[in-house]
């Protein structure tokens, strides 16, 4: 009785102790996150208003107090969403072939190697890439579309796996059941597997988006600063919120430092507004829902 007694008290001992450790992780993991978001917040609120979401800085000196991130703001998401046009369906379709048609054969095999390695690739790897390819070699300007360009290298590798494990997720035996039915190979994919897969792959894309919305090195050489608004991507330099955080947080004065914490704060704030509409599209079209 002794011995199961120790035995029973050692247990215990083991599972606070291994508890402790589980909550002081999870402090170490959620303080810096915490003390991040306080610090950008209690800075970023003296600028957030309606004149810096609706205003660019064409003719504000340096050490005026006026001034916005609209030209910013255009640019990130004009950036953000060609770059997602261009990742988010060539992701996909590599992912379709790596789980449904690639049977672990050599060239899915290549394509898996590739996709690790570009994984690890540097954002200023990106942007060296497309500065010597599409704005020396082949002449164009910058822009934000060379910009887009270098932020879609970054994504595709995301969306890549991100979508894969979904896919592989998918029970066969949904699979099996289409195709006992004589529905074809493409179609089971297209009405079966996209569907049952589909909000994990939005999380993916959204993953994706979170990765390269913040990105400075790619656009420092492929979109150049602004201060004027640009609509078109494909014409002249285009800002990015980035790109202003960092421009305005080089300038050594207090109101240029408060429009960087201001330009930060928005930034988090699309990045999250971005991932509750992924949310709310996946909630719609997803199957339990249909059901």
């Amino acid at each position: 009785m002794t011995t199961i007694q120790h035995i029973s008290t050692s247990r215990r001992i083991k599972d606070r102790v291994v508890q402790g450790l589980v909550y002081l992780a999870f402090a170490a993991a959620v303080v810096p996150l915490v003390s991040v978001l306080w610090l950008v917040i209690s800075n970023g609120l003296a600028r957030f208003d309606l004149e810096f979401l609706t205003h660019s800085m064409n003719g504000i000196g340096a050490r005026d107090a006026h001034g916005g991130a609209y030209h910013a703001i255009i640019g990130t998401l004009t950036q953000v969403l060609l770059a997602g046009v261009i990742s988010v369906p060539i992701g996909l379709f590599t992912a379709i072939y790596l789980v449904e048609y690639g049977n672990n054969g050599r060239l899915s095999r290549a394509i898996s190697f590739f996709v690790d390695v570009m994984t690890g690739i540097p954002s200023v790897v990106a942007g060296l890439f497309v500065f010597a390819f599409w704005i020396l070699f082949l002449g164009f300007e910058y822009s934000g579309w060379a910009g887009a360009l270098a932020l879609s290298i970054l994504m595709m590798p995301t969306v890549v796996r991100s979508a894969e494990e979904m896919l592989r997720l998918v029970p066969n035996d949904l699979r099996e059941a289409s195709y006992a039915l004589g529905v074809a190979k493409w179609r089971t994919i297209v009405k079966v597997v996209l569907p049952t897969a589909f909000t994990g792959i939005v999380t993916g894309v959204m993953l994706a988006v979170a990765r390269v919305a913040g990105e400075t090195a790619p656009l420092l050489m492929t979109v150049f600063f602004t201060n004027s608004i640009n609509h078109d991507p494909f014409s002249g330099p285009q800002m990015g919120l980035p790109l202003f955080v960092f421009d305005q947080a080089a300038r050594p004065n207090d109101t240029a430092v408060d429009r960087a914490w201001t330009g930060a704060l928005t930034l988090i704030l699309i990045v999250m507004l971005l991932n509750l509409v992924a949310r709310l599209i996946a909630w719609w079209r997803s199957p339990a829902r249909a059901r």
